[in-house]
């Protein structure tokens, strides 16, 4: 029999558990509330479900998105807080679908598009050629996969002015994109944020990871 050992009440055991129990109990409901307050205001992760982004964004991609450098967008209020800047023309932005408007929520779709007009300017589409301003607007990131030309806005477009808080948005597959050429613009408090970064990218057709994108700022 071992003189020095000491029996540990039944009842302090169980109260030994139960702190054990609630400490844990707390940590998961605070990294919990933290996790809710980071994908709320700070970043969220998105996959790219289609190649209207191609080829800055594949179908596999997956980003995050920067939710607090517009601001915050809070209830009932006409303009964000805390914004850092405006979008710009060139930005890669995430929105929530436009014609999605008045739907329950868990039946909105975010969209992923780069800001081509922003407020206060004229978009007008000749011929695959974009004019903003009246002047022609060249980006690298624009690509053709369809050398037809189409009447419609696809391909062509009436010279419109993009309204105040409003911004006009492309896919950089230009032939393959649903954008707003089609249903027009962006009201900014459909905003989510900025697309800065791919952390992962999987290609379904090889069943392989495409290690060269990982990790690469979008531009």
């Amino acid at each position: 029999m071992n003189l020095f050992s000491k029996k540990i009440p039944a009842d302090k055991k169980n109260r030994h558990k139960k702190s054990q129990l609630r400490d844990w109990t707390e940590a998961l409901i605070i990294a919990a509330i933290l996790a809710l307050i980071i994908r709320t205001f700070v970043v969220q992760a998105f996959k790219i479900p289609s190649g209207s982004m191609e080829d800055t964004l594949l179908i596999g991609d997956h980003l995050l998105v920067n939710k607090f450098i517009y601001g915050l967008q809070l209830p009932f209020a006409d303009e964000p807080v805390l914004s850092m800047r405006d979008p710009e023309r060139g930005d890669v932005i995430v929105f929530e679908f436009p014609e999605d408007a008045g739907k329950p929520y868990f039946e909105r779709r975010d969209f992923i598009k780069r800001v081509i007009g922003l407020p206060g300017d004229t978009v007008e589409i000749r011929n695959k050629n974009v004019f903003i301003n009246g002047k022609r607007y060249l980006t690298p990131e624009a690509v053709y996969k369809d050398g037809n030309l189409t009447a419609g806005p696809r391909d062509n477009m009436p010279l419109l002015t993009v309204p105040p808080h409003n911004y006009f948005v492309m896919g950089d597959n230009r032939d393959r994109s649903y954008d707003s050429r089609f249903w027009k613009f962006v009201d900014r408090s459909a905003i989510k944020g900025l697309a800065f970064i791919k952390y992962w990218s999987w290609d379904s057709e090889k069943f392989l990871p495409r290690w060269n994108r990982i990790g690469r700022l979008i531009n």
